[in-house]
């Protein structure tokens, strides 16, 4: 061997030796942690108790505060500790076994248990998305959706909601919600219009805020954060183009949002400034693109915009899987979005390769451990003032379900909006002769809650506990004397007596994310044919309808009486009664524009429509009695 050789085979065994050393320093070097060490001193302040933990972290340990895993992925329950994950979550339909209060507390406390048995013994987030109550747990009240809440336009009813959908968080352990979405819908052929305020990002700013207040707010150490809130989808979501979907299956969801610099500067970033101003600790980014990059890649917006303009000091979560959608390759995605400012990863599945890829980049120089460093203070910042370290789990929350299921029944009543009333046909008299009620969603609670309810896509039938449903209200509303028959298809028979008014309750079957993108939002041919019949044998006829966004109604319009959209209002169907028969006058108004045809889509923030014609109905349109 010559000289030349030695020096080569030298050079390369020294190179070797420093990259095994770097290695060995990243996972073996252990900080011996003192018995009282500053990061668990109360009095002290969160800055200098952040500083102090991560002194004692491994770069392991670390990425694994990084680590956002759905609890079914989980190889071992012992890997929550030994990887020191930051987060779990449940997937939409993630329950456990026993899907019960009890079973989900046993199951979630099971999971913060094995967290502080890791070295450093740092607790965990556990999140759902909890979108209209808890209501992955049957049992729960579920509130309407967003849409709905748009609708009454009043904070301090959202606000109310939100309390009221932290309690239900707490009583089963759960400490961290995916929610309120801020999302702006300028196309009602999106299929997740309904998990939406408005298409105004003033309306959404205000009723946003007031949602995480009601779940950040802590009624017993008001130190303290109660239940994480996460904003979301940062940014631009719900203006998509159509046809534009990454996703094959879908057309919209997870679309191309066009970069537009005045967009992003006077509509989409007001309402998550506002949610900064308010106090919230954790953003999620969405799924869609922003011109031609997707937003977990995009720097400028996340590190610049996000962290530095706006001045958010939290943390930044992926959504499902949407880092690695960045590119086929997961080591690139995971170096990409990191370097791009996302703090914590939903992976939401392989975990073990996630923190060897992050490893492997550090050791390479391709992710600076000051950007690790950055991402795990935000971490930190979030779990110090949600008090994870400090406090013990609240071993019963009590929920006053009548309580709850009246508040549930009232967000109902003032959601409704009323859009024709020819001839004051309501309010209905309680006392009327003789009703007709058809259509699938008058008795069904699962059509009427909608999707995101005890499974992802929703469920079907009336299996529900502690709901009614809208034909259920309509009894205990009417009098006792008004005769009341009920056919799901409309099928009275030719020769029956006409009835006083025929209410036909009418609308979507549930849906979630791009599976509820439509080309066509409109009512299905089965649900006009039934309304046709119900005319035949009703002097009048009011449409209630069930959607989680505006339909294509235009055509039909003209031949109704009677026009309210209820929109998905939850289990407490006996709200929709309750404005039917003048119980409580009408006060929601559209929280969006109701498009006339397809061709005035999408349509802007400003009102204007795709081809500059008049819409249905104006955002804030709504009648009174």
């Amino acid at each position: 061997m010559n000289k030349l050789s030695l020096v080569l085979v030298s050079t390369t065994a020294a190179v070797f030796l420093v990259w095994l050393l770097v290695q060995y320093s990243n996972q073996q070097m252990v900080s011996v942690v003192p018995p009282s060490p500053l990061f668990k001193d109360v009095t002290a302040s969160i800055e200098d108790r952040i500083e102090n933990l991560l002194s004692y972290m491994t770069l392991d340990e670390k990425i694994g505060q990084m680590t956002l895993v759905e609890k079914n992925s989980l190889k071992d329950i012992s890997d929550i500790s030994q990887y020191g994950l930051g987060a779990l979550l449940s997937g939409f339909g993630g329950k456990p076994e026993n899907n019960t209060i009890d079973g989900w507390k046993e199951m979630v406390e099971g999971f913060k248990v094995e967290a502080i048995k890791s070295r450093l013994g740092i607790p965990i987030f556990y999140g759902v998305d909890a979108i209209h109550g808890h209501s992955n747990v049957p049992g729960f009240v579920v509130f309407p959706h967003a849409i709905g809440l748009g609708a009454t336009g009043d904070p301090d009813l959202v606000r109310e909601v939100a309390v009221a959908t932290r309690d239900q968080l707490l009583a089963t352990g759960v400490n961290w919600n995916y929610s309120p979405t801020y999302d702006l819908p300028q196309d009602i052929r999106w299929g997740r219009v309904y998990e939406t305020f408005s298409d105004d990002p003033t309306l959404t700013g205000v009723l946003g805020s007031a949602y995480i207040e009601g779940l950040q707010k802590n009624g017993k150490n008001e130190k303290y954060i109660s239940v994480l809130a996460t904003p979301k989808h940062f940014i631009g979501l719900g203006s998509m183009q159509w046809n534009t979907s990454s996703n094959e299956n879908f057309k919209i969801d997870q679309g191309t949002t066009l970069a537009d610099e005045a967009a992003l500067r006077q509509i989409y970033l007001p309402p998550f400034k506002q949610a900064i101003d308010t106090g919230v600790m954790s953003i999620m980014v969405g799924l869609n693109k922003w011109g031609e990059t997707k937003i977990a890649a995009e720097s400028n917006l996340i590190n610049k915009v996000l962290k530095e303009d706006l001045g958010f000091t939290g943390f930044v979560v992926s959504d499902w899987y949407g880092v690695y959608e960045i590119t086929e390759n997961d080591y690139d995605s995971a170096v990409i979005a990191i370097n791009a400012g996302v703090d914590m990863v939903m992976l939401p599945f392989d975990y073990k390769a996630f923190v060897k890829n992050v490893r492997r980049a550090v050791s390479r120089g391709e992710i600076t451990e000051s950007r690790i460093n950055d991402a795990v203070r935000r971490i930190l910042r979030a779990k110090f003032a949600a008090g994870l370290f400090d406090l013990e789990p609240e071993k019963i929350v009590e929920i006053n379900l009548i309580e709850q299921q009246a508040l549930a029944r009232k967000v109902v009543a003032e959601s409704a909006v009323l859009l024709k009333n020819k001839n004051k046909l309501l309010p209905l008299s309680p006392s009327a002769k003789k009703l007709y009620v058809a259509g699938a969603s008058a008795d069904n609670v699962g059509l009427q809650a909608g999707a995101w309810t005890i499974e992802w896509q929703g469920i079907d039938g009336n299996w529900l506990p502690e709901s009614t449903s809208i034909l259920a209200g309509i009894k205990s509303v009417a009098s006792a004397n008004t005769e009341i028959i009920y056919s799901a298809e409309a099928e009275f028979g030719s020769n029956t007596e006409k009835a006083d008014i025929g209410i036909a309750v009418v609308g979507e079957k549930p849906y979630a994310e791009g599976w509820g993108d439509n080309p066509n939002p409109s009512l299905s041919a089965e649900d006009l044919d039934l309304i046709e019949r119900l005319k035949l044998v009703s002097n009048k006829v009011v449409v209630v309808l069930v959607t989680g966004r505006p339909l294509i109604i235009t055509e039909q319009l003209e031949s109704w009486d009677g026009l309210m959209v209820v929109w998905l209002p939850g289990s407490a169907g006996a709200g929709v009664a309750d404005v039917l028969f003048g119980r409580k006058a009408f006060t929601g108004k559209l929280p969006m524009p109701w498009p006339a045809n397809i061709k005035q889509l999408p349509i802007g923030t400003d009102g204007n429509t795709s081809d500059g014609s008049e819409v249905l109905f104006e955002r804030y349109f709504g009648l009174r009695y």
